[in-house]
């Protein structure tokens, strides 16, 4: 279990490390046709647009503790879209306490200013594409969450994993560079941690297979997670699980259980 009340390390200055959570989610259905298919890539770039992206990550900076400095995005035709979001960890300075502070003018002193933005970020890129023989349609979304400080991209991993219906997902936390205490020793880490799932909530741990890969010299943490158990009405676009013959509908589901385990293993397993 994580350690919860830990003794507070005394930095001098600011807290330089960086912490980056790297996500990549992926949904998977089964649309028979063409037209089908493309009903699917249609309904996953209206639902998946860089407007309700950008709600999402706009959430995800709130329950991290992080202001916004700038918001970027774009959709793409014919499908996909990108969001990226500068975030710092201090509270801006307004301009109107900039002008009202005599101390300040004609601009804030150097701890007034907000460092770092390079490092403190918000992306998310999507990627829906189609198999066109086998009906397999699979959405992809990379997400990065990199802060700068004491705020922790961990919070966000519960929220991130419900906000999209995710199949699959491989996580990487990795805490790079170093800040210093008081007395000039140098600390790689603020915080206590041997895997991702740690942070996880009881639920998600219920109903995902997972696997680690870590090394902890270096602070680099990898978790995949695998739906395990699925309701094929769910992952069935255009047509109903009673539409099909039986024999098709355990086809179907061989077919899209075969599509997350190549995923989640990444490597192809062959034909059925």
């Amino acid at each position: 279990m994580v350690e919860r009340h830990q003794k507070q390390i005394r930095l001098h200055g600011f807290n330089n490390l960086t912490k980056t959570l790297s996500f990549n989610i992926y949904d998977i259905c089964y649309a028979r046709s063409p037209a089908h298919r493309e009903e699917y890539l249609a309904y996953i770039d209206e639902e998946y647009n860089a407007d309700r992206l950008t709600n999402i990550l706009t959430n995800v900076a709130d329950i991290i503790g992080a202001n916004i400095l700038n918001v970027a995005r774009q959709d793409y035709d014919p499908q996909g879209a990108s969001v990226t979001i500068l975030v710092s960890e201090e509270p801006i300075l307004s301009e109107e306490k900039i002008h009202a502070s005599a101390s300040a003018r004609p601009g804030p002193y150097p701890e007034d200013v907000v460092a770092h933005l390079d490092k403190s970020h918000l992306t998310v890129h999507t990627y829906p594409e189609s198999h066109p023989d086998n009906g397999i349609s699979t959405f992809r979304a990379d997400i990065d969450v990199s802060t700068c400080g004491r705020i922790s991209p961990l919070k966000a991993l519960n929220y991130l994993i419900h906000s999209l219906e995710s199949d699959i997902v491989i996580m990487d936390y990795r805490v790079r560079g170093f800040t210093r205490d008081v007395k000039g020793k140098k600390h790689f880490i603020d915080h206590k941690i041997n895997s991702i799932q740690n942070f996880l909530s009881p639920e998600t741990k219920r109903n995902y297979s997972m696997l680690d890969v870590n090394v902890y010299q270096e602070n680099i943490f990898h978790t995949k997670m695998m739906l395990k158990e699925f309701e094929l009405d769910n992952y069935l676009f255009g047509l109903g699980k009673n539409d099909y013959f039986e024999k098709d509908i355990k086809q179907i589901e061989m077919q899209l259980r075969k599509e997350m385990k190549e995923i989640f293993y990444g490597r192809n397993t062959g034909s059925l």
